[in-house]
């Protein structure tokens, strides 16, 4: 099977993030970006980033205008936890240190994908998430791991198999911090997931969120881990963003 790759194709990043409908052709021939881990056949879905833009504009672009903070608190209220122990130098030092990730799972929505997640972080190294990398981070965008088998993005499976189908598209990419399967097109879930570090509503229908960053603390590694992505996706240090440890809260 050909290698599945990330498409993203951008012509500058600024200040100012703007998610787009396919009927805004002049949003979109500013700058545009194809969702995370795909396949040549993945839908080319779109967001323009502006470096000023008047008032006006938004409604001639069919454009809105998305924050990337987010307030914690419970989303559900049948959640079970997991962490992520994760080793990187942040930006500025090649000294590495170890951060937690914690994650709460909606399980009342989306039982068999949370299942999937929360076994694979706690299966032994090899067969599930423990010493696998983030192997994709984006700058305002996602980081992207789970690739325990071939540590590139373009392997992984899950725990029902190679691939298992989309459970349901409920929840939406309404807010940063969210917890999402990467996936080739539909029906092709693994292991491969993304947490969101920006609002990413053009991914709604696509891939199937089934959780979120936990807590402040554990949102600021996130931060510090996207801030040594690229555009291109490349991490931008010597030591790997990995996922030292993980399992249950």
């Amino acid at each position: 099977m050909e290698p599945r790759r990330l498409f993203y194709l951008q012509a500058a990043i600024f200040p100012y993030s703007f998610c787009s409908s396919s009927s805004s052709p002049s949003c979109i021939s500013r700058t545009f970006s194809a969702p995370i881990y795909s396949a040549p056949f993945l839908p080319l879905t779109m967001f323009c980033r502006l470096k000023s833009t008047p008032p006006s504009l938004f409604s001639s672009l069919n454009c809105s205008f998305h924050p990337s903070t987010r307030s914690f608190s419970s989303t559900s209220a049948i959640m079970s936890q997991v962490y992520f122990d994760v080793q990187y130098a942040p930006v500025g030092t090649s000294a590495a240190k170890v951060g937690r990730i914690n994650f709460n799972l909606f399980d009342d929505v989306v039982p068999k994908t949370t299942k999937n997640f929360r076994e694979l972080c706690l299966k032994p190294e090899g067969q599930g998430y423990k010493q696998s990398g983030f192997h994709r981070v984006i700058p305002q965008f996602m980081l992207q791991g789970g690739d325990f088998t071939r540590h590139n993005g373009t392997g992984g499976r899950s725990i029902y198999g190679e691939k298992f189908a989309d459970e349901n598209f409920t929840l939406k990419h309404n807010k940063p911090g969210l917890l999402s399967m990467a996936n080739a097109g539909p029906n092709t879930n693994g292991s491969q997931f993304f947490i969101t570090t920006v609002v990413t509503s053009w991914l709604d229908g696509k891939h199937v969120v089934f959780g979120e960053v936990a807590d402040a603390a554990s949102m600021n590694v996130v931060k510090e881990i996207e801030a040594l992505g690229s555009s291109s996706g490349s991490v931008r240090s010597a030591v790997k963003p990995t996922i030292v440890g993980c399992g249950e809260c």
